[in-house]
């Protein structure tokens, strides 16, 4: 969202004289949420004009009253459909959320234990480690993401037909952890899929029947199921799409609408009770809301709850802000609460351009109706110029290099005495401030230097953390993890082999890249990824050497550590992945 946000930012730059925002009151009445309606109102029309968002559904909940519910655009364009807070859209990863709530039923029945190891519970679940035993695997570090475990089992993943999100239980068997637990925040569908399928074995039954009876039912959220289904219409830049179902139920299925979502919003707020019935102990709500991850010192500022995000959304002078959002293919969507203050808001679209704006309303909202209901008004936000200072040579072999990022490879140029570093095509400038930390400009064209808002904010700098150099991104003075320096070895010959481009051999019914190939830079592999539904995106990742016949994507952090395995099969080469089986095309046939 922010490198959306740094693209993007010089195509329009007068936006904001399209309308003009209502006028706040002099006075305000505590409890009245008049204006927070006027004013969120307004820039949802103004972002889905400018963004092409179709559709975007809204609640806010002040404790157990909805206060605003309401619809923007439209659930289905061409039938003219329009949207309503009942429209039900597909939520993604907030799924997440409602399986650590279920987790955490059957800790406070005495049935789960979230401190020992999963396979305690999923006795069928097994998968290799090159970092001893799994037994860290549990149930909390699950919900936390601090397994270790891969983020995806990619293959099947996002379908026309789906098999059982269960499958993936025996199918990860011959797989390696990515890190051994408590490392650093790494964010895993494939856990959060597997603790489901835990759940449904101790429930006897299924994942989704449990959810049914015992979450969303009894929570009245009665038009909401946990299905791989795609309820209604997906649109990108206003134009209707494909919606492929999403296999993994537990991590992203579940379906469900704004005036649904308020219930469970409400449920929390009562300390776990809904119409009278405890839904989740008390005390089981408040171990969801403590800090899981404090002594990781990785993670830098990034807080973790079970389930909830307790960083990512900023509404200052608030206390503890948390969070989920959940992104596919073609939707956004973000619940958010300020458990002190007993105000929530959920933000729905089934739109591919909404990120930005779902994210933009849900603080927005939440700040607005914090000074509504407690009169807190927010810190004006005043962006200091920092004082930029010569680079020296320490500077200069620092940042030059290789790092592995949280949105793919990017590499730094010090060649000309300017650090210049290049991501998907793009060119920015790494810039010395005084207090040691670094800035960004983006330079268009390769060579004009350009600044705006959100990259005055941005500061950079490298830590030496458990022997890696790791980079860090500060903004509103919260550092938080985002790649990592690579200090590349001198390759085996035999991987040159492995270099040319690649056909997927088992495909799946979904999406998949257009086009992928391994380079060789120097000393390293780099896979290079596009993909039909992100044209003019190339992904590019580093493949670091650990054994014979294994891989590992270079870097710390969400999707890296994880393997590939590669093999000679009747003399062609093959990469296997998250159960793909890639196979080199022969030289005569690369365009």
């Amino acid at each position: 969202m922010l490198l959306q946000r740094i693209v993007f930012v010089f195509s329009i730059a007068a936006l904001s004289a399209c309308s003009t925002p209502p006028q706040k009151p002099a006075t305000a009445v505590r409890g009245d949420y008049t204006y927070t309606k006027q004013y969120i109102s307004w820039l949802i029309e103004h972002g889905m004009s400018s963004d092409d968002v179709t559709s975007l559904s809204i609640a806010l909940v002040d404790d157990q009253q909805v206060v605003w519910a309401q619809g923007f655009g439209f659930a289905d364009k061409q039938a003219n459909v329009k949207a309503t807070p009942d429209t039900l859209y597909h939520l993604g990863s907030i799924a997440k959320v409602f399986t650590a709530t279920a987790a955490m039923q059957l800790a406070g029945q005495g049935t789960l234990d979230i401190d020992q190891p999963l396979h305690k519970y999923l006795p069928e679940f097994s998968i290799k480690s090159r970092f001893g035993d799994t037994q860290g695997i549990t149930p909390r570090t699950i919900m936390d993401h601090h397994s270790g475990l891969p983020g995806n089992w990619v293959r099947g993943m996002s379908e026309r037909h789906p098999q059982p999100f269960t499958d993936q239980v025996t199918a990860i068997r011959d797989e390696y952890v990515a890190w051994p637990p408590n490392t650093v925040f790494d964010y895993s569908n494939l856990g959060v899929s597997l603790l489901g399928a835990a759940i449904g074995e101790v429930d006897g039954e299924c994942y989704a029947g449990y959810m049914n009876r015992h979450v969303l039912h009894p929570l009245g959220m009665v038009h909401s199921e946990f299905a791989a289904r795609i309820p209604g219409k997906a649109y990108r830049k206003g134009e209707e799409v494909e919606a492929i179902p999403l296999r993994d139920l537990p991590s992203g299925g579940l379906i469900s609408s704004a005036n649904d979502m308020t219930h469970f919003m409400q449920m929390v707020f009562a300390d776990g009770k809904y119409a009278g019935r405890q839904i989740l102990p008390a005390e089981s709500l408040r171990e969801m809301f403590k800090v899981q991850n404090p002594d990781v010192p990785l993670d830098f500022d990034f807080k973790m709850g079970l389930g909830w995000m307790l960083s990512g959304v900023d509404v200052p002078r608030a206390g503890m802000v948390a969070s989920h959002g959940g992104t596919t293919l073609n939707s956004h969507t973000m619940m958010a609460i300020l458990p002190e203050h007993k105000l929530g808001v959920v933000v729905l679209s089934n739109s591919a351009t909404a990120q930005s704006l779902v994210a933009e309303v849900t603080e927005e909202t939440l700040k607005l109706a914090l000074e509504a209901k407690r009169g807190i008004t927010q810190p004006e936000k005043k962006i200091v110029e920092a004082k930029n200072v010569p680079l020296n040579e320490a500077d200069i072999r620092a940042y030059s290099g290789y790092f592995e990022t949280l949105i793919g490879l990017v590499k730094v140029d010090g060649s000309s005495g300017d650090l210049i570093a290049e991501l998907m095509g793009w060119k920015f400038q790494l810039v010395k401030h005084e207090d040691g930390s670094f800035g960004v400009r983006l330079r268009l064209l390769g060579f004009i230097p350009v600044a705006n808002s959100q990259m005055k904010e941005m500061r950079l700098s490298l830590h030496r953390i458990g022997g890696r150099d790791v980079l860090a991104l500060d903004r509103d003075g919260q550092a938080m993890l985002i790649g990592e320096k690579l200090h590349p070895q001198p390759l085996p010959e035999y991987l040159n082999d492995y270099v040319g481009a690649y056909d997927i051999v088992n495909k799946h019914d979904g999406p998949l890249p257009e086009n992928i190939r391994v380079v060789r830079e120097g000393d390293l592999l780099v896979g290079e990824f596009t993909f039909a539904e992100k044209p003019g995106f190339l992904f590019r990742t580093s493949f670091l050497p650990v054994a014979q016949n294994e891989l590992v994507m270079g870097g710390i952090g969400s999707g890296k550590g994880e393997t590939v395995r590669i093999a000679k099969v009747g003399g062609e080469e093959h990469l296997y992945y998250s159960g793909f089986d890639l196979k080199k095309k022969p030289v005569s046939s690369e365009r």
